[in-house]
């Protein structure tokens, strides 16, 4: 990976906190959820998405990400795939009897074969700010920039991020001074932006906006945070 530093944001004014970092792979799948059995992917990446990026890159309980823009390098490009996956997940209380008792899990005979609609080889610049947490106030925000670029500086990840689904794994580096996004517009519909949780944690509720790609980059509206908690995290 090349090592030179993570470009900020200055082409508009009050955004010099913003934190860039670049992510691409040869497939991505960023999945509707209105569609109840076979895969199909957003054109773009989804603002949950890109929160996930960041946090398997650098996470720490005293600030949490919100996403600013997403701007797309390279031409979207779709491709399907047709894959063996299984129906039903297992319960840990299961495999304890199973290992007492006897018995398994034979995959063979639950599985189904589903189609995926994807895209292939993307790379996007991710740009977002890191929000601290009411119990960190008196942390310089500095602290938590600095380490997040040195990361991406090394290639250091505390697990290896994902574009929409685990097995397409994604790559990352610094923002590099050619990296531009495409020059395509394109009204993109109803996006996903998160789930909200309530406070038991145990319910989550979708939050979708008006989404639109223009001249190659996806802006996530502040207001999307505002009205789910401010900065409280909103977290899927």
């Amino acid at each position: 990976m090349e090592a030179t530093i993570v470009e900020k944001a200055v082409e508009k004014p009050g955004v010099n906190s913003w934190l860039a970092v670049k992510v691409w792979g040869d497939l991505a799948c960023f999945t509707r959820p209105e569609m109840k059995v076979e895969r199909v992917s957003y054109p773009v990446m989804t603002p949950s998405a890109a929160r996930g990026i960041l946090e398997a890159i650098f996470w720490k309980p005293e600030f949490h990400w919100q996403v600013r823009q997403i701007e797309v390098l390279r031409p979207i490009r779709y491709f399907s795939i047709l894959r063996n996956e299984v129906n039903n997940t297992i319960a840990i209380s299961t495999v304890r009897g199973w290992a007492k008792n006897g018995g398994g899990y034979y995959a063979d005979q639950d599985r189904a074969q589903r189609h995926t609609l994807a895209l292939r080889d993307v790379a996007y610049i991710i740009r977002a700010e890191q929000i601290l947490s009411p119990h960190a106030r008196d942390i310089h925000p500095a602290k938590y920039r600095d380490q997040f670029r040195r990361r991406v500086e090394k290639g250091q990840c505390h697990h290896r991020p994902c574009l929409g689904c685990r097995e397409f794994a994604a790559q990352f580096a610094p923002v590099g001074s050619n990296d531009r996004p495409i020059r395509h517009s394109e009204d993109l519909g109803r996006m996903l932006f998160d789930l909200s949780y309530s406070p038991d944690g145990n319910t989550g509720n979708p939050i979708f906006f008006s989404a639109r790609l223009e001249n190659g980059i996806l802006a996530v509206p502040r207001e999307l945070y505002q009205e789910n908690g401010g900065e409280k995290a909103v977290c899927s």
